[in-house]
C-alpha cells in the first residue's frame, strides 16, 4: 500500500507541496497542479518546460516519486463540443513527461456531459477508448475517475465505460458519489451512494481517492469532512478493498480549506498545507483501526 497525496490540496507551490509530504513521512505524491518559482501555477503537464524541469528536479532532490499524474484530459471543465485537438495536444504533452519521471497512473475523465442525458454517448465512448489507447501503447495505466462526467453519471455507467474500453482502470473517488446524481434511476435522480458505486467497480479499482462529504440540501452542494466522519463510506470502503487484498496507491484529497473545481475557494497556503497534514495523519490512524479490526 502506497499512502500519496494530491499535491495541490497541500499547497500551490512545489516547495509547499515537498514540505507537507516529508512531514508526513510520505515518498510519493499525485501530481496536478504546480506553483514552480518564476512561473504562473498551471497542470503539470502544461506547465513550461523549464518550470516542469525544476519542479521534477526538486521531486527528485527530495527522494519524493510521482505515483500517479493528475491529468485535465478528458476532464469536467470539456464536452464533445470542445476541439479534439485540444485532447490529443494535451496527451502529446502529458505521455514523454510521465515517462521521464516514471510514472504509471494517468489520471483522466470521459467529458462532462449533458444535463439531461442518462446514457454514455457512443462518440464518448470511442474518444476515450483512443486516449487510453495512447496511454497504454506508451506502457502507462489509464484510471477513469467518477466524477463529474460520463462514466460518474451512475455505479452503472462507471461499470459500462470500464466494460467498453479495454485496459481502462478505474481511480475510485469516496466522495465524489456524494454530490453526483445517479441518473440510472428514474428522475428526480437520487444521490449516488458510494457503497454501491464502489461495489460496481472495484474488480478495475488501481487506485484510491479519499475525501469525504456530507450532502447539503439547503445549499445544494456537498460539506467536507475528515476521512470517515461524512457520507463517503470511508471506513467501510477500505475495510472491503483490504479484504480484497487491494495493496496499491490511496491518496489524500481533503477538499475542506479549497475545492480545486470551485474557481472562488481559495486561501493561502499554510492553511492548505496544515489542513493537509492533519487530513494525512487522520488517514493513517483510520487505516490503522481498520487493520487492527
Amino acid at each position: 500500500m502506497i499512502l500519496t497525496g494530491i499535491g495541490d490540496e497541500a499547497g500551490n507551490t512545489i516547495d509547499t507541496q515537498i514540505d507537507a509530504l516529508r512531514q508526513l513521512g510520505w515518498k510519493h505524491v499525485e501530481m496536478r497542479g504546480v506553483e514552480v518559482p518564476g512561473f504562473k501555477k498551471g497542470n503539470f503537464h502544461d506547465i513550461p518546460e523549464e518550470a516542469f524541469e525544476i519542479a521534477a528536479g526538486k521531486l527528485k532532490d527530495a527522494g519524493i516519486n510521482i505515483y500517479c499524474f493528475g491529468t485535465t484530459i478528458l476532464n469536467w471543465a470539456k464536452d464533445l463540443n470542445t476541439p479534439w485537438e485540444v485532447t490529443v495536444a494535451e496527451v502529446d504533452r502529458c505521455i514523454p513527461r510521465m515517462q521521464k519521471v516514471g510514472c504509471k497512473f494517468a489520471r483522466i475523465m470521459s467529458f462532462k456531459p449533458a444535463d439531461d442525458i442518462n446514457a454514455i454517448p457512443q462518440r464518448v465512448i470511442d474518444r476515450v477508448k483512443e486516449v487510453a489507447d495512447r496511454f497504454l501503447e506508451a506502457g502507462i495505466t489509464p484510471v477513469h475517475e467518477n466524477c463529474m462526467n460520463h462514466g460518474g453519471m451512475s455505479p452503472k455507467h462507471g461499470l459500462e465505460l470500464l466494460q467498453k474500453v479495454p485496459g481502462l482502470k478505474h481511480v475510485f473517488d469516496t466522495a465524489n458519489p456524494v454530490f453526483n446524481k445517479d441518473r440510472s434511476k428514474p428522475k428526480p435522480w437520487p444521490q449516488q451512494d458510494p457503497w454501491e458505486y464502489w461495489q460496481a467497480v472495484k474488480d478495475y479499482v488501481a487506485h484510491i481517492h479519499i475525501k469525504d462529504a456530507t450532502w447539503n440540501p439547503a445549499k445544494n452542494d456537498a460539506d467536507y469532512n475528515w476521512p470517515g466522519e461524512g457520507q463517503g463510506k470511508v471506513r467501510e470502503i477500505l475495510k472491503d478493498a483490504f479484504a480484497g487484498g487491494y495493496d496499491a496507491g490511496i491518496s489524500i484529497e481533503p477538499h475542506m480549506v479549497v475545492v480545486f473545481h470551485d474557481a472562488n475557494s481559495k486561501a493561502d497556503d499554510s492553511a492548505i498545507k496544515a489542513n493537509f497534514i492533519e487530513y494525512g495523519r487522520r488517514l493513517e490512524k483510520l487505516i490503522t483501526e481498520i487493520k487492527a479490526g
